[in-house]
């Protein structure tokens, strides 16, 4: 069968490049980084979560590194309120970060400077900082950075790339940092450039006298060259200084996957800056556990069956993808919330959409990572 906008020529190419990787093997050390956002990881075990591999149940973090991942990415929330998968404290993230880093894996701290999830739609401040001034808001971002990633160093998990802010096409700490719209002014960007260089200075701070710490700034529109240029010329502009471009790329909400090649190459030949695709996803069944709605998105977008070996092809396309970004700046993809699948207590959305099944085995697509 071939999929939505492939022949069957090119489906059957592409899904016998991905099944010949094989189902275990290392990741090689080219400075390509392959994983996974695993925030959840310790409460679904906590809960009973099993994952397993061949039927057999084995630790998590070996089952990822054994199919060729080596970096794992972990949220933090300022000050969460622990419902469903709202856990990530600095305590909750340390512990799990610890882990990570005796398994040899690298680790990618994600700060969402929120006490929930910040995204596109969301940035809402911490409540301990909701009447800051400009200046305290400054200092605030700066210290809780700075502090943050020293204790996870004092912890033996020292971070490897810090981002400052998730997803912050629309900026971060609104209204204060918040850009585009009626708040696309100068003053609106300087605030922005402000309140992220604050971030960018706690991590560097924290790191300093040791290894170094690469930052990232993460937008969402991976498939979109022209919102990814209106972004990183602003910070530009204001004089903003980091290591790495972060991009989302989930194929439903983004298009094809030629908008993303498009804006890899434009981006990595304008910036002259390493690129990640931080965040991606796709469905390994078309039918989400809760039958809530299709498992594509909300839109019915699905350029590969909705089927394991579905998956596979996407996750298997898309690391060939980043990896032939020009000039070699195409350096990684970490997929989002590969591990959620529900557990008693801890519903989940992304279920359709994990790199595990229900019973927690591990699915096709994980050996995508061992191209």
């Amino acid at each position: 069968m071939a999929s939505h906008g492939m022949t069957r020529r090119q489906w059957l190419k592409t899904a016998a490049l991905a099944a010949a990787a094989p189902v275990l093997g290392g990741s090689g050390d080219d400075g390509f980084q392959k994983g996974g956002d695993v925030s959840l990881l310790q409460k679904i075990e906590e809960l009973g979560g099993v994952y397993r591999h061949d039927g057999r149940p084995r630790d998590a973090l070996a089952i990822f590194k054994g199919h060729g991942c080596n970096t794992m990415r972990l949220r933090l929330f300022h000050s969460p309120g622990g419902k469903g998968p709202v856990v990530n404290d600095l305590a909750y993230t340390q512990k799990l970060a610890r882990r990570i880093k005796a398994a040899g894996l690298g680790l990618l701290l994600d700060f969402h400077y929120s006490d929930t999830w910040a995204d596109p739609g969301h940035q809402t401040k911490p409540r301990a900082w909701k009447d800051l001034s400009f200046e305290q808001l400054q200092a605030a971002v700066f210290t809780y950075t700075r502090d943050a990633v020293a204790a996870l160093d004092e912890a033996g998990a020292r971070p490897d790339v810090v981002q400052v802010g998730n997803e912050i096409t629309p900026g971060m700490l609104w209204d204060t940092g918040r850009v585009g719209g009626k708040f696309d002014t100068p003053q609106q960007w300087r605030q922005l450039a402000t309140l992220v260089q604050s971030g960018i200075r706690g991590v560097r701070e924290a790191a300093a006298g040791g290894r170094p710490v690469r930052v990232m700034i993460h937008v969402d529109r991976g498939g979109s060259t022209p919102v990814t240029q209106w972004f990183f010329d602003h910070l530009r502009a204001e004089g903003v200084d980091f290591d790495v471009i972060g991009l989302s790329y989930y194929p439903w909400w983004h298009g094809p996957l030629d908008g993303l090649r498009q804006n890899l190459a434009a981006t990595a030949l304008r910036y002259a800056k390493d690129i990640v695709v931080v965040e991606t996803a796709y469905p390994w069944t078309g039918q989400m556990p809760e039958g809530r709605r299709n498992a594509a998105g909300d839109r019915d977008v699905a350029p590969y069956p909705l089927t394991p070996e579905g998956q596979k092809v996407f996750l298997a396309e898309l690391i060939r993808t980043v990896r032939q970004t020009p000039d070699g700046r195409g350096k990684g993809v970490l997929y989002w919330a590969p591990e959620w699948m529900t557990v008693e207590g801890l519903p989940s959305s992304w279920a359709s959409r994990a790199l595990f099944d229900p019973r927690g085995n591990a699915l096709a697509a994980l050996s995508a990572f061992a191209e």
